[in-house]
């Protein structure tokens, strides 16, 4: 049998320790290809490149595999490896990660790393992403990787019931510290945003964004008490944004043309 094609990409860039730790995983299961922005596009969401080309250029950052780095977005690269980098052949799983940072919650709307694997889900593939509690340049991703290659294994043996997206999060600490895996839902929380004013050598004014998360959700079903408690979040995500108790609330609504 065919070894499984898997398709890795990231928000950091292609250089970013957290997508070479993902690499020497995924290349236990499968032929690996890498596309990846060629420099750091975490924020991004998911926005595409329309009013510029894109390029495409071939690079040697990961022994014995293929890899790419694209001049647009994290979709973008999602985008240009189904259509040019491997049209015509079927990818079995698309990974996504390991983003330096927590996408829990309600980053995983704002996150580069997130969006290019939903964009993989949208277009049938099964995809994870993957973050970890670390913004650090020297994160350490060792204690991780066990759990991600059971995380992995399942993707590749298992149908995913509803959506094809997995949004994984591992909370930093120690091999020892990480108690296990929780499967469980988006928490209700929320960034509280502030912007700093400040002057520029021609003194005109510039914004810089700041703020604080605020989890306003204390279940213990969520990703955050996940996280907060030494488990690693799985949470299985969909694309579909429909409120559906709205839809029903609302048909007072409907109205036809008389």
């Amino acid at each position: 049998m065919s070894k499984p094609l898997i398709l890795v990409t990231n928000d950091d860039g292609i250089v970013a320790p957290g997508i070479r730790a993902l690499v020497e995983v995924a290349i236990q299961f499968g032929e690996v290809v890498v596309v990846a922005p060629d420099s750091p596009q975490s924020g991004k969401g998911h926005a595409i490149t329309i009013h510029d080309p894109l390029r495409l250029k071939h690079v040697r950052v990961f022994p014995g595999v293929e890899a790419w780095e694209c001049s647009g977005t994290p979709v973008d690269c999602v985008k240009l490896a189904k259509h040019v980098v491997l049209k015509d052949r079927k990818i079995d799983l698309c990974l996504s990660g390991i983003n330096h940072g927590s996408n829990a919650s309600i980053n995983i709307i704002y996150s580069g790393t997130l969006s290019a694997a939903m964009e993989a889900s949208l277009e049938g593939v099964k995809s994870i992403g993957l973050s970890l509690l670390d913004y650090s340049f020297e994160a350490d991703f060792e204690p991780g990787k066990p759990w991600i290659s059971r995380i992995i294994r399942y993707a590749l043996n298992n149908n995913f019931p509803h959506g094809k997206l997995l949004n994984v999060n591992i909370p930093k600490g120690s091999v020892s510290s990480i108690k296990g895996i929780r499967v469980c839902r988006q928490a209700n929380a929320r960034w509280v945003e502030e912007f700093m004013e400040g002057r520029d050598p021609n003194n005109q004014p510039y914004y810089w964004l700041t703020g604080k998360f605020i989890n306003e959700d204390h279940a213990t079903d969520t990703d955050v008490w996940a996280l907060e408690n030494g488990y690693i979040s799985v949470v299985p995500s969909m694309h579909d944004l429909t409120d559906y108790a709205a839809v029903e609330s609302m048909r007072d609504l409907n109205q036809r043309l008389t």
